[in-house]
């Protein structure tokens, strides 16, 4: 090939280039205006028919302020007829557990709603199903372990070993009990007893009254323990077994129609996350021929989650509860 058909092949190259790179910008700016869009009519993105909605909790439970203001579009939208809140838990927080089921019950006081214990729905896990009108589980499914766990290190051994001490001067003998530096003192002791006592007591009577049950039966379940969902179903902490056909059935005698699509409301992922996110990752792999590196990694991080929060009310693996 000659120099001319050289140049004139680089100059080809760079035009294709240039226009890549237009529409690029033109594609972005185009998703940026959905999503601004979208964000300001319908901040999940739009159901327009009647339909069940389904939300999945899964994880450590924290403070959740995404999924409760989910929960609030949920309840004020006509749209949905109904709400199926899936579990796959051990629990958390007892504060987050605490905000969720209330947001649970608000929804519950306009419109049927149903658990759906997956593998495991725990402590506060199973506090949020108590917020819901039914709970279905599967037979090996693992509920229960109702109660609260109030945990702290202590290393004062380990700092005595390498010559360290932590010297503390407090307006009172209680200020920042119990402390990682120094055994509890009786006192601190009585106090976080009473704290987790006062925690404990009111998720007895939280499952007592929403599981219609005695205080009474209620405590002879609120030991810790954890129970299979055949267990559940016998002891009262469940209503029965099964999947999405009893859910079906239970939302039919309410009156939800069974043509309803179930439809998932997931996690809003923010707009930084759409333009940057899934979104430019797959544009830039299109036009370079998937050649982008890290671009798994890429995804990966667009998708990442990233949340944690007192008293924890959770079911775990290891050492005894104290």
């Amino acid at each position: 090939m000659d120099q001319t058909g050289i140049a004139d092949r680089r100059r080809l190259r760079r035009k294709l280039t240039f226009w890549r790179v237009i529409a690029l910008i033109v594609v972005i700016i185009a998703i940026a205006g959905i999503v601004f869009y979208n964000s300001a009519s319908d901040p999940i993105g739009g159901r327009s028919t009647a339909h069940i909605a389904r939300v999945m909790i899964s994880g450590v439970i924290t403070d959740d302020s995404e999924l409760i203001e989910r929960l609030e579009t949920i309840r004020k939208s006509d749209r949905v007829k109904a709400l199926i809140v899936r579990l796959e838990s051990p629990g958390g927080t007892s504060y987050g557990g605490e905000t969720i089921y209330r947001a649970v019950r608000a929804v519950a006081a306009d419109k049927p709603v149903v658990a759906e214990v997956r593998t495991l729905a725990a402590s506060a896990a199973y506090m949020i199903a108590c917020g819901t009108d039914y709970i279905v589980a599967g037979d090996t499914s693992i509920v229960g372990s109702i109660g609260v766990i109030f945990q702290y290190a202590q290393v004062s051994e380990l700092l005595e070993k390498v010559g360290v001490s932590v010297q503390e001067i407090k307006s009172a003998p209680l200020k920042a009990e119990p402390s990682p530096f120094h055994a509890a003192s009786d006192e601190a002791k009585a106090m976080i007893h009473s704290m987790i006592n006062d925690s404990f007591n009111w998720f007895v009577d939280l499952v007592a009254d929403r599981r219609g049950m005695s205080r009474a039966d209620t405590l002879k379940l609120a030991d810790g323990s954890i129970f299979t969902g055949r267990q559940a179903a016998s002891n009262g902490l469940v209503d029965v077994i099964g999947g999405e056909a009893e859910i079906r059935t239970y939302l039919t005698d309410k009156g939800v129609a069974e043509s309803l699509k179930i439809v998932e409301w997931e996690r809003r992922k923010s707009s930084g996350e759409l333009l940057f996110g899934n979104a430019m990752v797959r544009l830039l792999t299109a036009l370079e021929g998937n050649s982008i590196p890290f671009a798994d990694q890429l995804r990966q991080l667009a998708e990442r989650k990233l949340f944690l929060d007192g008293l924890v009310s959770v079911w775990q693996f290891g050492p005894a509860e104290q």
